[in-house]
């Protein structure tokens, strides 16, 4: 059977992806918000242990489209051992369409324009990359260990690589007490220099044990309530300008579903936000996360 160690995350869409995994853990680990890989250590799989798992889900499933390489940062691996493992993927697997990781930005910027190109031509199409701000005094006060410039240059290379991305941001991220406006629009600002592909905005949620659980304890951090992340998200839709890239605001923390592509359907969802604002709108209730 496949070995896994711990609780394994990945996205909504990797729902019918074949996870694999590739590290135990988070490289970086100090986000205060997350509380995903707080039980590991972080450690890179034996590569032994990787082949056999392929091998075993080879003999297993008949068709395998999708894989998704966990846990939370599959690039910290060399290239070299990456490349082992997507082609033994796509030896093992010939039907498969994609392959997606999660993609710290570190691990990014480590990579050579010339690593990352031979990953996308070796089989890696699709990452996955964790803005959550582009206001670099919230990324600081957040323990990301990046800047918003850093973070745009690694979801350019990935893009320059011929990756997919996929970039994720959290609204609600500076509390109702603090500059939830910069935190709106330099976010926008570092999406537009991106350019990703897919852009999904959460919203805050707060998990027991994070350093964020004790600014909100405190009175340090206030959460923003439903119509207060409203406004945010409307704030963050004046300033984004992103042509062809899908937005999504539907995860379950969202309490406004929201859904287009930009920037073609901006005005129509300012406009949802807009009614929302005005009561005209059900919102979504708060469903609680398992993590």
């Amino acid at each position: 059977m496949l070995h896994y160690s711990g609780a394994v995350y990945r996205p909504p869409s990797e729902a019918h992806s074949l996870i694999i995994q590739v590290t135990v853990g988070c490289s970086h680990n100090k986000c205060a918000f997350c509380n995903m890989y707080k039980e590991k250590q972080f450690s890179i799989t034996p590569i032994r242990q990787v082949l056999e798992d392929l091998r075993w889900a080879r003999a297993q499933y008949p068709c395998v489209e999708r894989f998704f390489l966990a846990d939370g940062d599959a690039l910290i691996l060399p290239t070299a051992q990456l490349l082992e493992i997507l082609g033994d993927i796509r030896e093992l697997f010939p039907e498969c369409l994609r392959i997606s990781t999660y993609a710290s930005p570190k691990s990014i910027l480590q990579k050579s324009p010339e690593d990352l190109s031979a990953l996308r031509s070796a089989g890696l199409d699709f990452a996955y990359l964790g803005l959550e701000s582009g206001n670099d005094a919230l990324l600081k006060k957040i323990s990301k260990g990046v800047t918003a410039a850093q973070q745009i240059e690694a979801g350019q290379k990935l893009k320059a690589a011929g990756l997919t991305l996929s970039v994720t941001a959290i609204n609600g991220l500076a509390g109702s007490n603090g500059d939830w406006q910069a935190h709106a629009a330099d976010t926008a600002a570092a999406l537009n220099a991106m350019r990703p592909d897919y852009i999904a905005l959460l919203t805050l949620r707060i998990y027991t044990g994070t350093p964020m659980s004790e600014w909100i304890a405190s009175g340090e951090l206030v959460m923003p309530q439903p119509m207060e992340l409203i406004r945010e998200t409307k704030v963050f839709l004046e300033h984004i300008d992103c042509p062809g890239a899908v937005f999504r605001s539907n995860h379950a923390s969202n309490y406004l579903v929201l859904a287009g592509t930009l920037n073609q359907d901006r005005d129509r969802l300012i406009g949802e936000c807009d009614e929302a604002l005005q009561g005209d709108v059900p919102l979504r209730k708060f469903v609680e996360l398992g993590h």
